[in-house]
């Protein structure tokens, strides 16, 4: 598992940014530790982003259910804002001392640990010690979680995701084609779609990660999984050749027209809807689509004509091909002021119940334990789950330890990488530069 590193650095992940650095000033003028002893609230009032339905609906569900004493005690109250705008509505609630109970964190870690530095953010492996369920979280997600989070279980699992790349078994055999291995059988699989008519891959240019993603997935094939932890130690650049081969692959694919017409102005819900409708033979995603794969209303190609891979090795690479990037999706953390009592009664019943829940209803896999046992409802969902268990060595993504500002400079320059407005050398340079600053 890759750890980030605390040593001084250019690009380290709490780097001080323009961002950052306006939220410690936020947070100053407000006291900076949370000010002041323990508020009650009056709900268990949740933020999160309009894009993430599946922990909003699986919440609601125990609200009516399994979590309905907590429910009664203090309202579940659900407000959502477009992903692109969480870092900024954050740091002006933090600001203004007025976090939610709950809330998703900053799109970069980096964030989320300026607000636990600050005491905006409760210590959640001494409140789930102290509630007795912090052993409802699998080994697997901890690891993760501290991997991003410096040591320190700043967030909830509500995700646990590993990446890779899902395919239509229709397309692959109606077209001849094997699950590539290689990075050369998956570009030499894509080409033959192409040929056919049939688009080789659906993405979102508009968010960006879908397409930096695949840059860091072809860097810890060739370089293996310490490749970006080196950039966040300083000891290499993404201006170094081997890191620009990556992005060079990545911007070739688009150059071929590998990623459909206009790319940068397709939304992550598009990008899953033309695979799950069967325009694209391929997406690159997270295990966090199972729900949208198990959704008969939005699976028009049906779940059993959905298959996944790891993404292919390199030749010659240092990487291994059972080293998948996993994640806990979007993190949810919890307010330092407002966890008390019944905070804790609510965050209990989620700990025992929220993994059978979401696994049952929306085949969505989180990182607490399953204690009500649910069968798979797809072959898709048992293999990554399978999967999931097995895994030894994972690794993170291309973003996971930058800081926020170069989060934000790479994922939104990358359609620019595959549209061909941006040569590799610069979009790698671009974001090396938001890496330094200080």
């Amino acid at each position: 598992m890759i750890t980030s590193s605390t040593s001084a650095r250019r690009g380290r992940l709490a780097g001080s940014t323009a961002s950052a650095a306006a939220l410690v000033l936020l947070v100053s003028a407000c006291g900076g530790s949370g000010g002041g002893s323990t508020s009650s609230p009056e709900n268990f009032s949740y933020l999160s982003v309009t894009e993430n339905t599946t922990v909003k609906t699986a919440l609601t569900t125990l609200s009516k259910g399994g979590c309905k004493t907590a429910q009664d005690d203090l309202p579940l109250k659900v407000e959502t804002v477009p992903q692109a705008s969480l870092d900024q509505k954050l740091q002006l609630l933090a600001g203004q001392d007025a976090l939610p109970v709950q809330f998703a964190a900053g799109n970069a870690p980096a964030l989320t640990q300026q607000l636990y530095n600050s005491g905006k953010v409760a210590d959640l492996e001494a409140e789930l010690k102290s509630l007795g369920v912090y052993d409802q979280l699998e080994p697997a997600a901890v690891s993760t979680i501290k991997a991003l989070y410096g040591g320190k279980v700043e967030v909830l699992p509500y995700e646990y995701n590993i990446e890779g790349i899902f395919y239509n078994k229709k397309i692959f055999s109606a077209n001849g084609l094997t699950v590539p291995a290689t990075w050369t059988e998956l570009v030499s699989a894509a080409g033959k779609l192409q040929a056919k008519g049939i688009q080789p891959f659906s993405a979102s240019g508009q968010q960006g990660w879908p397409l930096t993603r695949l840059i860091s997935g072809y860097l810890y094939r060739s370089l293996g999984p310490d490749a970006l932890k080196a950039v966040a130690d300083g000891k290499a650049e993404l201006t170094d050749p081997e890191y620009v081969k990556a992005a060079q692959e990545v911007a070739a694919l688009g150059k071929k027209g590998y990623f459909g017409k206009g790319v940068g102005s397709i939304d992550y819900d598009t990008s899953v809807n033309e695979f799950l409708s069967g325009k694209a033979g391929m997406l690159y995603m997270g295990s966090w689509a199972l729900a949208n794969i198990a959704d008969e209303k939005q699976n028009k190609v049906g779940a059993d004509n959905v298959g996944f891979m790891p993404f292919p090795a390199v030749e010659g690479g240092k990487g291994s091909i059972e080293q998948y990037p996993s994640n806990v999706g979007l993190g949810i953390t919890l307010g330092a002021k407002s966890f008390d009592k019944k905070t804790g009664a609510w965050v209990s019943c989620i700990a025992k119940n929220y993994g059978s829940t979401a696994l049952k209803d929306q085949g969505a896999i989180s990182g607490f334990k399953v204690n009500t046992p649910v069968e798979d409802g797809n072959e898709v969902t048992g293999q990554i789950r399978k999967t999931i268990s097995g895994s030894r060595q994972n690794v993170l993504w291309f973003e996971a330890l930058f800081s926020t500002k170069a989060t934000t400079v790479s994922q939104s320059n990358a359609a620019g990488l595959v549209a061909g407005s941006l040569s590799p050398e610069k979009f790698m340079r671009t974001v090396q530069d938001a890496l330094a600053e200080k």
